[in-house]
């Protein structure tokens, strides 16, 4: 279970690393319903995760991926798939990145966080943890390498926890950082969210280049 939890940890962090969801959580904790707000946005992000990596097990050990002795034609082919997806998104991430000195722009719907109800909240973190479309190809590909493992149903059931907890510690902090800080943490996570909003296209180019890489590269590999 160590090797596939080994495996899935670089998944889970890129799956953190998330900047427009991290400042949607942050405006949220700015508003006047910040403490149910930000716990609803955090219980939907892991929601979100939570249920993607789940159907993803579910379908992985339906189809028996584990009794091979190693990674199927199919399944290398979609890995090549995918990356050659994130390597398109890094792509168009860096065309559409801010010049220098213009202030990247935030998603609209962000400005109606101040009226978001806790309802609201949970499925905004349901959607940006589970259909975005980053975070859907890394959890995927990390649910099904703990299918890939041979793990016990227990284990599984460990390794995605683990998957979960790990790619929800970028929201856990803000909302931690909230909670535990009083009158100390508007300043933090202002400055937070000021560094985010700035770097984000650079951020999210790197994430996809790196995991598009390694995903084109376990394709290839794969198919070969």
């Amino acid at each position: 279970m160590g090797q596939a939890i080994g495996e899935l940890l670089p998944l889970a962090i890129g799956i953190a690393i998330s900047p427009v969801p991290i400042i949607a959580v942050i405006l949220m904790l700015i508003t006047p319903q910040a403490r149910s707000n930000g716990l609803a946005f955090l219980g939907g992000w892991v929601l979100g995760l939570a249920v993607v990596g789940a159907i993803v097990l579910i379908i992985a050990n339906t189809a028996g991926i584990a009794e091979s002795s190693g990674p199927s034609k199919t399944a290398s082919a979609i890995k090549l798939v995918l990356g050659l997806v994130l390597l398109l998104a890094a792509f168009r991430q860096w065309r559409k990145r801010p010049k220098a000195g213009e202030e990247a722009p935030l998603p609209k719907w962000m400005k109606a966080l101040d009226g978001f109800t806790p309802g609201k909240a949970l499925a905004a973190g349901a959607l940006l943890s589970g259909v975005n479309p980053k975070n859907l190809i890394l959890n995927a590909t990390a649910a099904a390498g703990i299918a890939q493992a041979g793990l016990s149903g227990a284990e599984q059931t460990v390794a995605l926890i683990v998957l979960v907890v790990v790619g929800s510690l970028s929201i856990i902090a803000p909302v931690g950082v909230y909670l535990g800080m009083g009158d100390r943490a508007g300043h933090i996570l202002d400055g937070w969210k000021t560094w985010l909003a700035a770097n984000n296209a650079t951020v999210m180019v790197v994430l996809f280049l790196v995991f598009g890489v390694s995903l084109v590269g376990k394709g290839i590999g794969g198919l070969s």
